[in-house]
This record gives structure tokens, C-alpha cells and sequence, in this order.
């Protein structure tokens, strides 16, 4: 059985894959460890979802970044390209 706070051991996990799920969906993530190492965690379709989904555009996170004004430096070194032989 998993310990109190949703860590399974492969093997559980594998012969309780329902009750994983089932305590994924009511209960939040559940972690499968291996060797005492976290491996994997299950989350509800709900939950990934709102993971993955994009917030804002590109522009919209750079607007908002706290480097914003801090009047970084950025030149572009103009070394000439290395010679390799073919």
C-alpha cells in the first residue's frame, strides 16, 4: 500500500495501478519511487492539463520579466569563424 503521502514503490504501483489512479484523481499527485529513488509521478488528466497549457505569448513573458530595463549588455562577439578541415 502507498505510504501516507502518496509515495508507491514500482511494484505497488504496478499491481495497484487503479488505486494509484483513483488517489491521483481525489488526492493530487502520486509519486512511484525506485530504490528509494522518485521515478515518475501520476497526476490526474485535469491537473496535466493545467500544467501544460500555455500562458501568454513569448513577448507577454519577456514584458514581464523582472531583467526588464536592467540594461543588460549583449554584443555579439565578432571573432571570425575557426577554420576546420574536411
Amino acid at each position: 500500500m502507498a505510504s501516507g503521502n502518496g509515495t508507491w514503490a514500482v511494484a505497488q504501483a504496478k499491481a495497484r495501478l487503479s488505486e494509484v489512479i483513483e488517489r491521483a484523481n481525489k488526492e493530487g499527485p502520486q509519486t512511484i519511487t525506485r530504490n528509494g529513488r522518485e521515478v515518475a509521478v501520476v497526476v490526474s488528466a485535469e491537473e496535466w492539463q493545467g500544467k501544460k497549457k500555455r500562458r501568454g505569448s513569448l513577448a507577454e513573458f519577456f514584458a514581464s520579466s523582472p531583467l526588464r530595463g536592467a540594461e543588460i549588455d549583449l554584443e555579439r562577439v565578432k571573432d571570425q569563424p575557426r577554420e576546420i578541415e574536411l
